[in-house]
């Protein structure tokens, strides 16, 4: 079994039905190779074992526990959610960290729900598996994906597989955290392809300002990352999401934002953040 000593991250997603604000990625620089190298990424090796994180290297830790308040913009829909890392637990003879992240939002009694999964190899930042349960108001979808970084395959609980354009691939939620560790240089354009599905990529990335944000957690310095995906289940194309990662070693995600057809515009913002080591901690005042 391979050790992976690392803490941890979360991710959100906007469903059509409800405000979930979701990113789906995996980045490789264009205009910042070098950049990327320096945090210990590598270009897809053939059935290749990227360099392996030491935990202390990482913005979060098992542990964590991000708050959200969700609302979607002109609609009164609001809502709560939360994402969280724990583990590490054993898969297929691997040491993961499980990423959750669990939404709910609507009006009086419509209401949806997301609860994303991910089983995230930490050492290569690669995930493993992903699972995710959509609940909404007439209907429900659920996603159910095991990811094999060594052969760069994934196959579905539904029958449906494909192959993987990097043998460190990632999905919705283990992007956002991954993105945690990257350093966020401002005017620098990213492209990158590790999502797990070849269809979905490449993702563009782009850091657009330094700003402060206030929320219930406190007042923060802010790197405002604008994220380009596809995915034609909520966008039906390309979408935009903008975030706000704190402007300090712990990167925490304070704002999501992200409009989508027949949705509009929905905003996640940081309530709270606890971690059993005391790091990167805020309340909700």
């Amino acid at each position: 079994m391979r050790n992976s000593r690392a803490g941890v991250g979360v991710v959100v997603r906007v469903r059509r039905t409800i405000a979930i604000a979701a990113v789906l990625l995996g980045v490789a620089a264009d205009t910042a190779a070098a950049q990327l190298d320096v945090v210990g990424l590598a270009a897809a090796a053939p059935r290749g074992v990227g360099p392996r994180w030491d935990g202390s290297q990482l913005p979060f830790a098992v542990g964590e526990r991000l708050a959200y308040s969700v609302r979607i913009a002109g609609t009164g829909a609001a809502g709560k959610g939360e994402m969280t890392v724990s583990g590490p637990v054993d898969l297929r003879g691997v040491e993961v960290l499980v990423l959750k992240s669990e939404m709910k939002a609507g009006v009086g009694p419509f209401t949806g729900a997301d609860r994303t999964q991910s089983w995230l190899d930490v050492g290569r930042m690669a995930a493993l598996r992903f699972v995710k349960d959509e609940r909404r108001v007439l209907s429900r979808r659920r996603e159910s994906v095991d990811v094999f970084p060594e052969t760069q395959r994934w196959k579905s609980s539904d029958g449906s597989s494909g192959a993987s354009p990097s043998s460190a691939s990632l999905d919705e939620l283990s992007f956002i955290y991954f993105l945690r560790t990257l350093p966020l240089t401002a005017d620098t354009t990213f492209e990158v392809s590790r999502h797990f599905d070849a269809g979905r990529n490449p993702v563009g990335l782009r850091i657009l300002a330094r700003e402060t944000i206030t929320t219930r957690a406190g007042e923060f310095a802010t790197v405002l990352v604008e994220m380009r995906v596809k995915d034609p289940h909520n966008y039906r194309g390309e979408g935009v999401i903008r975030i706000h990662f704190t402007d300090d070693a712990c990167r925490l995600p304070v704002r999501i934002e992200s409009t989508i057809p027949e949705v509009g515009k929905t905003v996640l913002t940081l309530d709270s953040a606890t971690r059993p080591d005391g790091r990167c901690v805020t309340g909700d005042r």
